[in-house]
């Protein structure tokens, strides 16, 4: 089924924020937290520093409902900035990889900044792009077959 959710970027606090948002929520993480150190190594990719390892992939949280907010770590060493703007990403979860492609090519028209659709390690379809009208958008398609 289909899903919206809401993508919050971090300065190094995503694990303290979230573990107070399931408090605050009275909910149970989905699947385990999970960290730098655990993206798989890729050829020609630097390694992750240990300060880098320990930052927050991916967290995902259940709210009100059927929401759930899902957050990363920046990480500097990679370039990567948090300024007021790219701190949220509304986040797709279309039936299909072709209502997937859809969405992409049309809210990344025109836009900047963008991730194109690609497989990822962790089995899903994921892009991501600032749209014309500055919004962040980021795209998952988990296969079911």
């Amino acid at each position: 089924m289909a899903k919206v959710s809401i993508y919050l970027n971090f300065p190094g606090t995503a694990e303290a924020a979230f573990t107070f948002y399931k408090k605050v929520f009275k909910t149970e993480f989905v699947g385990p937290i999970m960290y730098i150190k655990d993206v798989p190594s890729q050829d020609g990719n630097p390694q992750f520093s240990e300060e880098d390892g320990k930052k927050v992939m991916h967290a995902c949280l259940p709210i009100l409902g059927g929401t759930q907010i899902m957050a990363t770590d920046i990480v500097e060493s990679m370039g990567h900035q948090l300024i007021a703007g790219n701190n949220i990403h509304i986040n797709l979860e279309p039936d299909s990889r072709e209502e997937t492609e859809r969405l992409f090519n049309a809210l990344s028209e025109g836009g900047s900044e963008i991730e194109p659709l690609q497989d990822m390690f962790w089995g899903d379809y994921w892009g991501s792009c600032l749209d014309r009208y500055g919004i962040r958008w980021m795209f998952n398609h988990h296969p079911t077959e």
